[in-house]
């Protein structure tokens, strides 16, 4: 059931040991060698008025879902009275190879010129994009730090069944399943997802997945109505266990109170001290069946079920996501 530490030793300087409940977890990023201030500037995305340079310093805080931002409405007053502006005629000034379609300019998509004149309304592309392409994407490049194998993401939620949460463009909820649930049932045989328009309600059972004759059910970490479910992992439940993080989303989900539904999930800092809680319960529950475990710094191999069957899935699924 272990790995030992020779796999870490080729990117030792990368390595930096971190104390989260009285023990010595290492932390690492696993995507990027990108400094903290690098991540930092990817992540503060810049509102449209700043990029268009019609206003000189703002930063998006909406998730880019103007038609709900309290700021673009009041400059499009602004606009409507001559006061200012607007970020489209701004960009009217410009160059026609400047002119950048506004999800370039917010930072959303590789460069590329709007060929509309800023008539968003008409751009087939635009709605294309809005509809399809923001809420199916995998979430941007994010730090992975690395608790004694499982993998935690900066800047996603987490809910104590072992569900994940973050904000996508415009305000979508994308949801998942952890890489401590993925990695401790090992590949399902099937995730039953919901259906679109489905409405969930936190602590709820919203899905379940199967693995031969064993059944589980996954918890709802927030409320919401879903709109969007991924097909390429109901068709194929192993791509949540591959990149659960990313690809391996499940559903994304609208919720009307965005930071209320938040606030009752862990951030990233105490998501990785409760993660290695959780590390700590299952080694407990592993010594149980399978004997003192070594404690050389090697880490738990992915399918800890499918290795250790005598762990039992029903208490497995009934300490861990919570099912009753």
């Amino acid at each position: 059931m272990r790995q030992g530490r020779e796999g870490n030793r080729a990117k030792r300087s990368e390595i930096n040991p971190s104390v989260f409940g009285n023990q010595v977890w290492t932390v690492k990023s696993s995507k990027s060698d990108r400094s903290k201030s690098e991540i930092e500037d990817q992540q503060t995305k810049p509102c449209i008025w700043m990029a268009s340079g019609a206003v000189e310093k703002k930063h998006c805080n909406n998730y880019f879902s103007c038609n709900s931002c309290k700021y673009d409405a009041a400059m499009e007053k602004q606009v409507a009275d001559g006061k200012q502006i607007s970020w489209q005629d701004s960009m009217r000034k410009k160059e026609s190879m400047d002119r950048t379609c506004r999800h370039s300019l917010t930072m959303r998509m590789v460069p590329r010129v709007c060929a509309y004149n800023y008539n968003c309304s008409t751009c087939d592309f635009d709605q294309y994009f809005e509809d399809v392409l923001s809420s199916a994407t995998g979430h941007a490049a994010v730090a992975m730090y690395n608790v004694k194998g499982f993998n935690v993401p900066q800047g996603y939620y987490f809910h104590n069944g072992h569900t994940w949460a973050v904000i996508e463009n415009g305000g979508y909820i994308k949801v998942g399943l952890d890489d401590f649930a993925l990695k401790l049932l090992g590949e399902a045989d099937a995730l039953d997802l919901p259906m679109t328009g489905m409405e969930l309600n936190r602590n709820r059972p919203g899905w379940g997945l199967r693995r031969k004759d064993n059944m589980a059910d996954v918890l709802a970490p927030v409320n919401g109505v879903i709109l969007q479910v991924n097909e390429k992992v109901r068709r194929d439940p192993r791509l949540a266990n591959s990149d659960p993080y990313g690809d391996g989303w499940l559903f994304s989900i609208h919720n009307s109170d965005i930071k209320g539904a938040f606030k009752t999930l862990m951030d990233h800092n105490e998501s990785i001290t409760w993660t290695g809680e959780e590390v700590n319960r299952l080694e407990e529950m592993i010594e149980a069946v399978a004997g003192p475990m070594s404690t050389d710094g090697g880490i738990l191999r992915p399918d800890i079920y499918g290795n250790l069957p005598g762990l039992d899935w029903n208490r497995l699924t009934r300490v861990f996501l919570k099912n009753n």
